[in-house]
């Protein structure tokens, strides 16, 4: 009998073979960018191989600030890939909570968006365990005060496309974790392990829940940063699901991207849609 941990990388192996030409529709700084799963499947790997290669080693933090694309979905599977633990962190937290929360956790690398550099270089002085920075652009990295500070498609140029995720992870092992400030004081960390975000991704297909398929075209809103984005990611990756990733928003591109890719499942907060 084939008894197989249900392990994050899992999902995208599944989306690699099966669903190889279906899309990732990417809003970014520098337009729409489009990729199959075997193209994100290729730039995971990369990630996992310069990740693991930088010294990033099993169960330790990577955190991520970042809005929704494809970088951010990268990431999604190449840190737990590794064995390592994806902390996606709320970039709308105040600088005192952004401190706080990456010190508690003791992330050993942050992966951040170009747009946040102003705000990393006011704050990498007081973090104390990263020890390494890699900004999410298509640019060069400027002149900045950050130690350490990698250009997330360089490093891609030297990953290898045929990296072999780490398949001896125990699937209760953490796989991410997040920071609610819903309670009295500082933020309090949650984690997921492999396990419970694989069975999430599958029960999302079912139909008494959303029903998602290989069909479907899938529009993320909730933040990647806010408890895994609700699942989506993971689950349209599972299912084969296209997925619209819409970046930096307003409410004309949104509504101009739902109508262009066709999109058939969404999902964000009341104030989203009232706005």
């Amino acid at each position: 009998m084939m008894n197989v941990p249900l392990n994050i990388s899992t999902l995208l192996e599944r989306a690699e073979k099966y669903f190889a030409k279906k899309e990732v529709i990417s809003n970014t700084a520098t337009g729409i960018q489009r990729f199959t799963y075997k193209e994100i499947g290729e730039r995971t790997r990369k990630l996992s191989s310069m990740l693991s290669k930088l010294g990033v080693n099993e169960g330790e933090r990577v955190g991520t600030l970042a809005m929704n694309h494809h970088r951010h979905l990268e990431a999604y599977f190449a840190i737990p890939g590794i064995g390592a633990v994806l902390h996606t962190i709320n970039l709308r937290l105040s600088p005192e909570h952004l401190i706080y929360i990456m010190n508690h956790a003791e992330d050993k690398v942050l992966l951040f968006d170009e747009m946040l550099l102003p705000l990393i270089e006011k704050l990498h002085s007081q973090l104390k365990t990263i020890e390494m920075y890699i900004m999410m652009t298509d640019h060069e990295i400027p002149n900045s005060t950050i130690p350490n500070l990698y250009s997330y498609e360089q490093l891609l140029q030297e990953g290898d496309s045929e990296f072999q995720f780490k398949k001896d992870i125990d699937e209760n092992s953490p796989a991410g974790m997040c920071y609610t400030s819903a309670t009295t004081g500082n933020p309090k960390g949650v984690v997921y392990t492999h396990r419970s975000t694989v069975l999430h991704s599958m029960a999302a297909g079912l139909t008494d829940t959303l029903g998602l398929s290989e069909k479907d075209i899938c529009l993320p809103v909730v933040p990647m940063f806010h408890v895994n984005a609700w699942g989506l990611p993971f689950a349209a990756t599972w299912f084969g699901a296209s997925q619209v990733l819409p970046g930096m928003f307003t409410p004309q591109s949104l509504a101009s991207l739902i109508e262009k890719e066709r999109v058939t499942i969404t999902a964000g907060v009341p104030t989203i849609w009232l706005g």
